[in-house]
């Protein structure tokens, strides 16, 4: 076994027993998801990451964390390409959704509120309607507006957390396999880091079990993007962006949608998988035919 894939598999191990503890210690007291105390948990989930790879790096390696995993704040294109892709892929699964027998276009935001009827009376679900028709602007424009200052903001924080691990440390000791080789590991490893809270309800409340595996497969279908802006921007700071603005502005891919559900519309479900297809193959051609350094044929440097 290499050095580095040593490094690798200690990396993922310890990110594994860290985050999965913390589920399993939230979950023997009692703790359910969707309430605030849940927030607060995965808000602390998404550090685990970061926190194995400086423990790693910086304590048991004694080597440099700043350089070596990416952190640079230095701006280019990539970084505005990173903080935009979101709405890109919100917007497009929305479109896509329409495709599928039972879902429909709803501007008064009806099926989202059918979709967490449970968590509003219907005197609330009521109020909530009349006050979108009497709105000067859409409720969606609103939101993608805040999630685009989330997304650079509190959200890249949060984003950091994970991105740091994945994007920076794991991606460090496996990038030498190749650009898509690297990507679908880190795809594969990131997605199944998810099982617990997805058992818990989380992106897929309807369908958890089934959820475990889609969720892999959206962390494999969207990993290469991640790659993509990893190595192009030079800088693991631009992921940490694309990853809080896509947690910021994913919920817009259903706000205007009725039927459907958490395995066929949303970005974590087909119709984001559809999406994502497309982008993959649209980055594939740029950085083919127009990019000055194409980076999707190797593992590229960063």
């Amino acid at each position: 076994m290499t050095s580095k894939n040593r490094r690798a598999i200690e990396f993922v191990a310890l990110t594994y027993v860290f985050s999965w503890l913390m589920i399993a210690i939230f979950v023997g007291l009692g703790g359910q998801w969707n309430t605030s105390m849940a927030f607060i948990i995965g808000i602390l989930y998404m550090f685990v990451p970061a926190s194995v790879a400086v423990y790693l790096q910086r304590f048991k390696y004694k080597q440099r964390v700043k350089e070596t995993l990416g952190i640079s704040f230095k701006l280019n294109r990539w970084f505005l390409f990173a903080w935009l892709i979101s709405p890109g892929i919100a917007f497009m699964t929305f479109g896509i959704s329409l495709l599928f027998g039972g879902v429909e276009y709803s501007p008064n935001m009806l099926g989202l509120f059918e979709r967490f009827g449970d968590l509003l009376s219907p005197e609330q679900m009521e109020d909530m309607l009349n006050q979108i028709e009497n709105m000067p602007i859409h409720p969606i424009w609103l939101s993608l507006i805040q999630g685009l200052i989330a997304g650079v903001t509190i959200n890249a924080i949060a984003g950091f957390g994970e991105e740091l691990g994945w994007r920076g440390y794991l991606f460090k000791e496996v990038k030498h396999l190749g650009f898509w080789k690297s990507s679908f590991i880190i795809g594969v490893i990131w997605g199944i880091w998810h099982a617990p809270i997805i058992l818990l309800g989380h992106n897929y409340p309807e369908h958890p079990v089934a959820g475990m595996f889609m969720m892999t497969i959206f962390a494999v279908l969207i990993s290469p993007i991640f790659t993509y802006v990893r190595i192009k921007s030079g800088s693991v700071i631009a992921a940490a962006i694309m990853h809080g603005t896509f947690n910021a502005v994913s919920g817009l891919a259903i706000m205007l949608l009725v039927g459907g559900n958490d395995l066929i519309v949303g970005v974590t479900g087909l119709a984001g998988f559809l999406a994502l297809v497309i982008i993959n193959i649209l980055l594939f051609g740029y950085d083919r035919y127009f990019s000055k350094e194409a980076v999707m044929h190797s593992g590229g440097q960063a």
